[in-house]
């Protein structure tokens, strides 16, 4: 199956005008069967109440079945089940769609395939949810960007309620570039068009694609393709006066431009543009701000105490220097997400009242770990450090409400610790350590 995914990469990326006609049939019983391996054994269900343990009882059943009603056509995805969870540091919240058991296993066996096509097309500034490529390889192009070209403004954009406005027939029609089988044209279009249930009730999809599916992300990226990238590659970009740049994760991205006219007229341009494809963007949540070599002298000439910040993958960017007085970027936990871990961390705390203090400091160990490996990045030593001392006044607080009586002084907590001790944290992000690759064409 890789052999046969790699021939269609090696053409996609040899002829760009390529269509191919025959793909359909690349979902079949071992990508099938891939696909229910992959899949974790506590995901949520679908309408139909099915989990990954009752499908596995007849696998080889359920798989034939399904596969005689995709041959016969007769396979229509089910509606997905909405569910709402909280939104990083706001009191709203987000829309997840959970996908029937059977959809969920077609769309993860959909994904190599798309991949091999478009990942022969994508360009090198987008970064979200592509094989080989993650937040920290944004992070780090951003980083090269703002520190060794001339950008002296950055837009900061937020699009609206991206994933609700994808309109279907422009999504469509982008697939079409590339992919003129009918068959696996029609699965898709089936799928955005499956509907939602939500609270019992059935509701039609004319636009949007529901977050949560396997192939969300990459009909996103496929959207946002044709809307942002190749426009601002092929158009904007040369005929702006500076030199410009942009760097995009999923529906996330920053521009940024040499002057502050190119910066503008992006802006004016961009929502003409991204209003052709029924898209808006966020007018409290987008800006452009001096960023750069020169900001922070140029914020004092102008009688600014120093330049804005900007957020992004939840990091806060600012205007530094070296001790030798050389300009650096550096970034920190952006204050909402800071605050929105150590909601989570203090509610967990409270539904784990009753578990075992060393099964606790065991979760512990891998939540931390985890959250070291993302925000352990270069510059980020401090509000690392900030983290870790309120988790642990957090974990000295759940001590303590385990029974009655407070039986835990500092001084015990801390013997407590040397007996189960969390891990420190450190840098585990280089930000200068850029892949070669990441850095052609810009």
């Amino acid at each position: 199956m890789e052999t046969k995914l790699a021939k269609i990469n090696k053409i996609a990326r040899e002829k760009p005008k390529e269509r191919f006609t025959s793909l359909v049939h690349y979902i079949n019983e071992e990508s099938l069967k891939s696909s229910h391996r992959e899949m974790a054994d506590k995901k949520a269900a679908g309408v139909d109440s099915v989990t990954k343990k009752e499908y596995a009882q007849d696998l080889d059943g359920n798989i034939a079945r399904l596969l005689g009603k995709m041959k016969r056509e007769a396979y229509k995805p089910q509606p997905v089940r909405r569910v709402y969870i909280e939104k990083a540091g706001t009191q709203k919240k987000r829309p997840l769609g959970i996908a029937a058991y059977e959809d969920k296993l077609v769309q993860r066996a959909m994904v190599p395939i798309l991949n091999a096509i478009y990942e022969a097309d994508f360009l090198n500034n987008s970064f979200g949810f592509r094989p080989g490529r993650s937040a920290h390889d944004a992070l780090k192009v951003l980083t090269h960007i703002i520190e060794k070209r001339p950008v002296g403004f950055v837009v900061d954009v937020d699009i609206k309620g991206f994933f609700d406005h994808v309109s279907h027939d422009w999504m469509m029609m982008f697939l079409e570039h590339r992919i003129a089988d009918k068959k696996l044209l029609r699965l898709i279009q089936r799928f955005l068009k499956a509907g939602i249930v939500e609270e019992g009730q059935w509701h039609e999809t004319t636009v949007g694609a529901a977050q949560g599916g396997s192939i969300s992300p990459i009909l996103a990226n496929l959207y946002l393709h044709y809307v942002l990238d190749l426009w601002f590659d092929k158009i904007y970009r040369k005929r702006a006066k500076g030199k410009s740049w942009l760097v995009r994760y999923c529906d996330d991205f920053v521009g940024c431009f040499e002057y502050e006219e190119d910066a503008k007229q992006f802006l004016v341009e961009l929502k003409e543009r991204l209003a052709k494809f029924n898209l808006s963007i966020s007018e409290e949540k987008t800006r452009i701000l001096r960023f750069g070599r020169t900001a922070q002298t140029d914020c004092k000439r102008d009688g600014q105490d120093k330049p804005e910040t900007f957020d992004f993958l939840g990091f806060t960017h600012y205007c530094s220097r070296s001790k030798q007085g050389k300009f650096l970027m550096k970034r920190k936990t952006s204050a909402k997400k800071m605050r929105v871990s150590l909601s989570k961390s203090k509610d967990w705390f409270r539904k784990n009242l009753n578990t075992p203090a060393v099964q606790v400091m065991k979760k512990l160990r891998i939540k931390l770990m985890g959250y070291y490996r993302y925000y352990g990045i270069t510059h980020n030593r401090n509000a690392t450090s900030e983290f870790a001392d309120q988790l642990k006044k957090q974990l000295y607080t759940w001590m303590n409400r385990r029974s009655q009586g407070k039986h835990f002084n500092w001084e015990k907590f801390s013997l407590f610790l040397r007996k189960f001790p969390l891990p420190r944290p450190k840098c585990y992000v280089n930000v200068f350590d850029v892949k070669p690759e990441l850095l052609a064409h810009l």
